[in-house]
């Protein structure tokens, strides 16, 4: 009787209190999923102390010890950050952290001279204000992760100079995109009538593909040091290969990643018939300068004060070799290559435009309804900032998470078919090498809880892929 009792008084409740309630609820239901999640996979880190007997020929047990400890580290940062992050919400929430940011950014304006029917200008100061915020409070984390966890796994390669001019540089691209783009997005929106939404949806858009068509040659570049790869061998090889698959390449980055982190990647970008492919540096073991930092080390002569350097070197010189060989390169590149002829890539952008489609639709469907911005604190004005804001990132909470999980198993299909498509190649025993040294260098740990990969991976654990690729090197 006493539950039939709490829902009837639920009922009663007005509609913004249970719109509040709800939001509340649900934003604590993921983090406890996640963090059950989580504990699950920090049980597996605990209790898989040696290389399971699949593993054997993939992992030595230093490896496997080294990459266990990281991903402990990681997990314990996670639980800590994930807390912080949920506690910050809520209080933001329940003490009225949004309407507050609101009042104070028309503050702002008035003193500028700019009355509250200068809403776009306000809602601007608003952005500029609230993205300020989560840069600052998320500093602290940043620098823990860069200095503190990667640090001590030989992962940061950052200075405190260079990461703070980055988080700078960060800041100010990041405000030069959003707030024009965003001025635009609402004044359409004001004066789009009845199919704004469609109008809306067509510019966010045109502006993701301009993004992305801007984003290597133009915005990139402003943070790391691109040059083209020097003619040779893996350069002819690329080449062939691409035009053997008719992939309309035309030119080869090598990205300086190295003096960010030593973690590795491969990707390619633009639109139609010029496409280009980015290596990064740490990837090509001819390249990667760990390698060539370890080869002056080990030409160094031990010092006077004991014998203890040159043994440090040498057993640098045997466990920090990094990267790939071309032939692995190549594989690597087959893969990638696969998502774009499989066309993945077109494949995302539609579900992605499908879905931003539908959101607008919605947001256009909610956008009159005054409980919503009641509910956090807008009793007066209702202002299409703080209803993107409400309708897109709390209202459609779950729905967001829905989306996302099945994001992430589709992702995972794809990625098998692209390891499918390099197998096509005559790339099979190469992938197979270049994915084992990969989650080597990258210090992955190839033992996961059943129920945290499902949810979380996006690309499929390590000896799922490896076996799908040893069967094919047995065909």
């Amino acid at each position: 009787m006493g539950m039939w009792a709490l829902l009837d008084a639920i009922w009663e409740m007005p509609a913004e209190k249970r719109i509040f309630g709800a939001v509340l609820l649900f934003s604590w239901t993921v983090y406890l999923w996640e963090t059950f999640l989580a504990r699950r996979q920090r049980r597996v880190y605990k209790t898989t102390t040696h290389v399971p007997l699949e593993l054997g020929q993939i992992m030595d047990s230093e490896t496997f010890e080294k990459s266990r400890l990281y991903q402990l580290d990681k997990s314990t940062f996670s639980f800590w950050s994930g807390l912080y992050s949920e506690v910050e919400g809520t209080l933001i929430l329940l003490f009225g952290g949004i309407p507050y940011l609101w009042r104070v950014s028309g503050r702002f304006c008035g003193y500028a001279g700019f009355g509250p029917e200068y809403e776009i200008t306000q809602s601007l100061v608003f952005l500029l204000l609230a993205t300020l915020f989560s840069a600052l409070t998320g500093l602290p984390w940043s620098l823990y992760n860069t200095f503190v966890i990667e640090e001590k796994h030989g992962f940061n390669q950052q200075t405190l100079g260079f990461f703070m001019k980055d988080a700078i540089k960060k800041f100010v691209v990041t405000q030069c995109i959003l707030l024009p783009v965003s001025s635009l997005l609402l004044y359409i929106i004001k004066i789009g009538g009845d199919y704004f939404f469609i109008y809306a949806w067509l510019f966010t858009l045109v502006v993701s593909l301009v993004l992305v068509t801007i984003y290597a040659d133009y915005i990139a570049p402003l943070f790391d040091k691109f040059t083209p790869l020097p003619e040779g061998k893996l350069k002819q090889e690329i080449e062939v290969m691409a035009k053997s698959i008719d992939f309309p390449l035309t030119k080869v980055y090598v990205v300086e990643g190295s003096k960010r982190s030593s973690h590795s990647n491969a990707y390619f970008y633009g639109f139609f018939k010029n496409k280009r492919i980015v290596l990064f540096d740490t990837l090509l073991e001819e390249y990667s300068v760990l390698n060539k930092d370890i080869q002056e080390e080990s030409g160094m002569e031990p010092r006077n004060d004991g014998e203890g350097d040159s043994e440090e070197i040498k057993a640098k010189v045997k466990n920090k070799k990094q990267g790939c060989k071309n032939e692995e390169v190549l594989a690597v590149l087959g893969h990638e290559l696969g998502h774009w002829k499989l066309g993945h890539t077109v494949k995302n952008i539609i579900i992605s435009q499908m879905n931003s489609f539908l959101c607008f639709f919605l947001f256009a469907v909610l956008i009159g309804r005054k409980e919503l911005f009641v509910a956090f604190g807008f009793n007066d004005s209702q202002p299409t900032l703080i209803g993107l804001l409400i309708i897109f990132q709390f209202i459609f909470s779950p729905y967001n998470e829905v989306l996302s999980f099945c994001l992430t198993v589709l992702s995972r299909r794809f990625e098998f078919q692209a390891d499918a498509f390099a197998k096509k190649l005559g790339k099979a025993k190469d992938l197979y090498s270049a994915l084992i040294k990969l989650n080597k260098d990258n210090l992955g740990f190839p033992v996961s809880d059943w129920l945290f990969s499902m949810w979380h991976y996006s690309h499929p654990p390590l000896l799922e892929r490896l076996q799908a690729l040893k069967n094919s090197k047995q065909d």
